[in-house]
């Protein structure tokens, strides 16, 4: 299957998805729960939303800065907001926008492994941190959740904090595991984690990853909160790892349909009706829109560099 065959299958995947969300939910309660949407709130969590990615840019830059790609601040926040605004209009979920990161850096003069690398481990620091958030809120809901799994209270929560426990040493491990799992596509990881200052980089990762992910979930609670739906912070910090989980796939265009499937699933337990917890999940894709709009904009704004102009 060509490759354009396959963007448009993915596409009308999500969309797909997506109408058949809306429909169970009943379109008409959907359309009434968003008029009633609060502006004050909507923008509350706009603005959390953008400070979130603004802090994943200055998270990538440490990180490349660290693997020997040199990037200034400008660059790095530009570049985070047009790879947003790929991400938001192609198909591929964050794959796309992942790929410009690197290309970009690349072009700009910096080493190949670096480039590449950089965006690899920003990736999967987010993640890393977004799941043990997510146990951990799951852990403190538990008297909402593992009803639902029918486990005893006390059970749930133990499997929940000795997995985010575990979660959370693994890249602390990342040094013993990598002298003896040897590949040689890894030889540029295992250089990093021998670096002297190797731990220092990756306390600046935990700090600036759980501040991307508790601002991520103060625009998903954002949301929301302007359709009235109100939770506890740990619910909210619980319900991000699901949501963006599920919108990360490469199965729709911008995550839409998957997203808000996961909304109505993970908002579910604390008695969120399927309509509010549609339209929250339309709210956080109309974020990410607001913010690929932005994108757009800066695919014209000047190089900080002469180095960043070849990337035109």
């Amino acid at each position: 299957m060509k490759r354009a065959h396959k963007a448009l299958l993915r596409g009308l995947l999500g969309l797909a998805l997506l109408a058949a969300v809306v429909a169970l939910a009943d379109p008409a309660r959907v359309a009434a729960q968003l008029r009633q949407a609060q502006p004050g709130w909507l923008l509350a969590g706009l603005v959390a939303a953008i400070a979130s990615n603004i802090v994943s840019a200055l998270r990538w830059r440490a990180l490349a800065r660290w693997l020997g790609a040199d990037v200034s601040v400008r660059d790095a926040t530009r570049w985070y907001f047009q790879a947003i605004g790929l991400n938001a209009l192609l198909p591929g979920a964050v794959v796309g926008g992942d790929v410009y990161r690197a290309v970009v850096l690349r072009r700009a003069g910096q080493p190949t492994l670096a480039s590449s690398w950089s965006v690899v481990l920003d990736r999967v620091s987010g993640l890393w941190m977004l799941c043990a958030i997510g146990g951990l809120g799951a852990a403190v809901c538990a008297d909402v959740l593992a009803p639902w799994l029918r486990l005893p209270s006390g059970v749930f929560i133990a499997l929940m904090l000795a997995g985010t426990a575990l979660w959370l040493a693994l890249p602390w491990a990342m040094p013993w595991l990598l002298r003896r799992w040897r590949p040689g596509w890894l030889a540029p990881l295992r250089a990093a984690v021998d670096r002297p200052d190797f731990h220092l980089q990756l306390g600046w990762q935990v700090i600036a990853s759980a501040a991307v992910q508790v601002l991520s979930a103060a625009a998903l609670a954002g949301g929301g909160l302007a359709l009235g739906v109100q939770l506890s912070p740990w619910a909210w910090a619980f319900a991000i790892a699901p949501v963006f989980l599920m919108a990360a796939l490469p199965v729709s265009v911008g995550g839409w349909g998957t997203r808000e499937a996961a909304a109505v699933a993970s908002l579910a337990p604390f008695g969120v009706a399927a309509p509010a917890a549609v339209g929250v999940g339309v709210i956080y894709g109309l974020y990410q829109l607001a913010q690929g709009a932005m994108g757009a904009l800066a695919f014209g704004l000047p190089a900080s560099s002469e180095k960043a102009d070849t990337t035109k």
